[in-house]
């Protein structure tokens, strides 16, 4: 049995007692998050946060991409968030190459070149990429001035988040 396959039969059991659908479609906590896409984070229990009360927006590295900046977007204007939070992480896969060699790499082993993704988005420091992340919501034109943007590094090995400034 696949992997998916394994899910998929988790899923019949989950249905079967499933009883938040009467959840609104704001979050509850008004709150968005971008966190990196890694296994070891579980967003909602290193906050606390039950289902239905924050946007989780996750990729490789918790980077506010273009994609991303669409869905805070989103989550303010249209679903009303009012607080929104960066989150990376100790020992972040983001931290061991650079886009360049990835793509030499890929290139290599497909014989191909692509259009997309244009970039990786690798970085070579936790707090310097958080306050860069921060930086990009704060300066986009449509996210106003008055929604603050904190940006937080968690630690893997002990489960606590520290807050980057």
């Amino acid at each position: 049995m696949s992997v998916t396959d394994d899910v998929l039969k988790n899923n019949q059991q989950y249905a079967r007692s499933f009883n938040l659908g009467n959840l609104p479609t704001p979050p509850a906590r008004k709150l968005a998050i971008v966190a990196c896409m890694d296994a070891r984070l579980t967003i909602e229990a290193l906050l606390g946060l039950k289902t239905g009360d924050a946007h989780i927006i996750r990729n490789a590295g918790g980077v506010v991409t273009e994609d991303a900046l669409r869905s805070l977007i989103i989550s303010h204007h249209l679903l009303g968030t009012q607080e929104f939070m960066i989150i990376n992480h100790t020992e972040c896969g983001m931290l061991t190459f650079q886009d360049a060699d990835l793509k030499e790499k890929l290139r290599h082993a497909t014989h191909t070149s692509v259009v997309a993704p244009e970039t990786f988005h690798a970085f070579s420091d936790l707090e310097t990429n958080v306050r860069e992340q921060i930086e990009k919501v704060k300066s986009h034109p449509w996210i106003p001035s008055s929604i603050p943007v904190r940006g937080f590094i968690y630690d893997v090995k002990t489960g606590s988040l520290t807050e980057v400034r």
